[in-house]
């Protein structure tokens, strides 16, 4: 399984991104996906999950309301919209799969991760 992530950057303070992750070499339906982030000196935090079909989603309170995850089968593709952006929304957002047909919130339980892409939000 390889995930590329791409869409990170800089924003400021309110503005929005859009991240992308696709899934390549196994069969996306397969999995359940998850948004991570980890900010300097912190450890890796769950932002969002979503579930096979995409009809179910999970959010951490840091972002519920601001984040949306949403996944195109069709494409491979899981993404995550970010509204309203905060300074301490700055860190490496990776993306992960497991094989799950339930919404996987344990960091400990992705097997498969992508390399990261850095979101920077300034005030």
């Amino acid at each position: 399984v390889r995930l590329v992530e791409s869409g990170g950057g800089l924003a400021r303070a309110g503005d929005s991104l859009s991240l992308s992750c696709v899934l390549s070499g196994r069969d996306f339906t397969e999995y359940a996906m998850g948004w991570f982030r980890q900010a300097p000196g912190k450890n890796r935090e769950i932002v969002a999950a979503i579930n096979r079909s995409g009809g179910g989603t999970w959010y951490s309170e840091s972002v519920k309301g601001r984040f949306t995850i949403s996944r195109d089968n069709a494409k491979d593709t899981v993404y995550l919209q970010m509204n309203s952006l905060k300074p301490e929304d700055t860190a490496v957002y990776y993306c992960a799969a497991e094989e799950s047909s339930g919404i996987v919130v344990q960091i400990t339980y992705y097997e498969n991760w992508g390399l990261g892409t850095q979101v920077t939000v300034s005030s």
